[in-house]
């Protein structure tokens, strides 16, 4: 068992940076929604307990509360478990104690200069006037009996509060997000200096650990695993074969809306480097038939996911011919992002589209899960990928959305769209890769638009494709900014489109950022 740290979700767009910056400091951390019962907290044995921020004003009717009986809680060693409200979670705390939440006058967002007042253990090795990051419309306005200021920026005369004798803190700020200079270090500081954790969560032992777990989960059983060539599902494959070897058959579809040569490289790499059964199956017929006349992006990922799932089923009758028994367990790449959206405080939340991935395969297959990775973040996937050796153009490859290119080619998707598309797509990541900024952005790919542009080419009118070059930078895929690529590069690569890829003579570049817009556009 894992020190662990408790997140109680109050519905904040970024309450999963919190988790994140807990992990990376070396510590096992869990996100809850703010409505699991303390009975049921206790018993997660928390180390520390972090109430994360959320949209809604702690007066409103309907707004979530905080249970007093979570300041109650004691740690193995009958101590009082440590607690750290972030904003809303500051409010809440304060609001149920006796204090003052208000509207106020002027509401906060942008970064502010902490000022601190008292010196705590919360602040230890940050600087006075560091910057943070404020996201507020109300703000405390009187103490609750029993706690003090710690710190204040320029608007907020309460942006750090301490329980006298107690392990209780609260922020007005946002520590989890990087804009605020030295949050890493303050979850930290909470982590190690007030929660007393040792630090005792790594990919290392995560691996040692999920192995183990696998073999007694598997036992005998057959497994089998939906294999895209992404870094969720290639890092499980490794795994679970190295834990349980040939017992692991991995199925490959081939959708006809994969990155170029794509199947060529998984079919390389599992089969030649590390062995493992894999069988491919090509449907890109049965994809294309489907999507024949389909423009809506919500009625393409409907179809997909579908089609997937007919074919899926398909091949595991195969397998289970070969085998002379149906696999037991099915593997999947499952992170904790997708668990935690299903689990959290969902009052105030808004869904923008449905997930990229093709889903989960409905429960009438019979199948037992086997989701290894579903408490890691995508960072962490990819640190355990690195530990078993798997290739860096794997582990390193940028995200990929379950419908493939389907939903990177803007209205009607067809054979001759789809090989444009792969063949600009393709130009644009070697020229990433050749002048060393692969690496340097979150994702990049190509849009096919569904229009066509005139244009001029040896003294002939054209009349073809307009395809958008698309670049961001990002932490975590919440929010991300669009990459400032070089002029010149830009230049490069749409020359090399236009001149190499017969049916596009119109490249863009889209300068949007997450939010206003999505990283894809549909």
């Amino acid at each position: 068992m894992h020190e662990t740290i408790v997140i109680l979700d109050y519905g904040s767009q970024v309450t999963q940076l919190i988790a994140r910056r807990v992990r990376e400091a070396g510590v096992y951390c869990e996100i809850h929604p703010c409505t699991l019962p303390t009975t049921e907290v206790a018993a997660l044995s928390p180390k520390g307990l972090i109430l994360s921020g959320g949209p809604m004003s702690v007066y409103d009717e309907g707004a979530p509360q905080l249970d007093p009986a979570l300041l109650a809680l004691e740690t193995g060693d009958g101590g009082p478990v440590p607690v750290l409200g972030i904003c809303y979670g500051l409010q809440a705390l304060a609001y149920e104690l006796g204090g003052t939440v208000e509207r106020a006058e002027r509401r906060e967002f942008g970064r502010a200069h902490l000022i601190v007042d008292e010196e705590a253990r919360l602040f230890n090795d940050i600087p006075d006037g560091s910057t943070v990051w404020m996201s507020h419309g109300d703000h405390l306005t009187r103490l609750p009996d029993g706690f003090r200021t710690i710190a204040h920026t320029e608007n907020a005369p309460i942006a750090a509060v301490a329980a006298d004798g107690q392990p209780v803190f609260g922020v007005q700020f946002h520590p989890e997000v990087v804009h605020t200079e030295h949050g890493r270090k303050l979850i930290e500081n909470f982590v190690y200096e007030v929660c007393g954790c040792a630090g005792d969560w790594s990919a290392a032992s995560f691996i040692e650990d999920k192995k183990a777990e696998i073999q007694n989960e598997v036992g005998g059983e057959h497994v089998i695993l939906g294999l895209s060539g992404g870094v969720d599902s290639s890092v499980a494959a490794v795994l679970i074969h190295e834990a349980i070897g040939d017992q692991l058959t991995c199925i490959f579809v081939d959708t006809g809306l994969l990155r170029k040569n794509e199947r060529e490289e998984v079919e390389q790499t599992f089969r030649e480097h590390f062995h493992i059964d894999l069988i491919v199956v090509d449907a890109t017929a049965e994809f294309m038939d489907a999507l024949a006349g389909v423009e809506d992006p919500e009625q393409k990922r409907k179809i997909i996911g579908r089609t997937f799932i007919e074919v899926f089923n398909d091949a595991t009758e195969a397998v289970t011919e070969r085998l002379g028994a149906k696999p037991k367990f099915l593997a999947q790449g499952t992170l904790y992002p997708d668990v935690i959206e299903s689990v959290s405080f969902k009052g105030p939340s808004a869904t923008i589209k449905s997930h990229h991935n093709v889903g989960g395969l409905p429960e009438e297959l019979g199948f037992d899960l086997l989701e290894p990775f579903r408490e890691l973040f995508k960072d962490e996937v990819r640190e355990v990928g690195r530990l078993l050796g798997v290739p860096k153009k794997i582990i390193g490859r940028h995200p990929f959305p379950g419908p493939g290119l389907a939903v990177r080619i803007l209205g009607d998707v067809t054979a001759e769209h789809t090989a444009l598309l792969q063949e600009a797509d393709a130009i644009f990541i070697d020229e990433l890769k050749a002048h060393g900024l692969y690496d340097e952005v979150w994702q990049a790919f190509v849009v096919l638009l569904p229009v066509q542009s005139v244009g001029v080419m040896g003294d002939a009118r054209t009349y073809e494709n307009a395809a958008v070059l698309r670049a961001v930078t990002s932490v975590d895929g919440m929010t991300a900014d669009w990459a400032h690529l070089p002029y010149d590069f830009l230049g490069s690569v749409s020359n090399r489109i236009i001149n190499e890829v017969r049916g596009i003579n119109r490249v863009a570049y889209d300068i949007s950022s997450k939010p206003p817009a999505t990283i894809e556009w549909e």
